[in-house]
């Protein structure tokens, strides 16, 4: 999966935005507000950090050795990177539904309510 791939699968779910609040090289997608993917631009091989329950987290880590590590830049234990291009796209669409699906039931009632009637 390449970036455009990515960000087009990312645009799919339900109260996304897009945004670089860190520098023009940090591609963040939120959903309500709140982070679950950023894309490292500029970093070659290509890099993104999802949200991942830690237990997974660890799984994953073992079973993808020096394709996805610890969250670069971020908490250890709830994020991961992955070299993108590296990964199969089927996995990859399955670990952003992770991270979304993780950061949307974190989400208060009033903002899941919000979410639900989005269309």
């Amino acid at each position: 999966m390449n970036i455009e791939e990515f960000r087009e699968y990312c645009l799919t779910k339900k109260g996304i935005t897009e945004e670089f609040p860190f520098d023009a090289h940090a591609l963040v997608f939120k959903v309500m507000g709140k982070m679950f993917a950023l894309c490292a631009l500029e970093r070659r091989p290509l890099q993104v950090n999802l949200k991942c329950n830690p237990d997974r987290a660890i799984e994953l880590r073992e079973e993808y050795d020096g394709i996805i590590i610890p969250g670069y830049h971020m908490s250890k234990i709830h994020w991961n990177t992955m070299f993108l291009e590296q990964i199969a796209p089927e996995l990859t669409k399955e670990l952003i539904d992770h991270s979304y699906d993780l950061v949307v039931s974190k989400l208060t009632i009033k903002l899941k309510n919000t979410l639900n009637k989005l269309s």
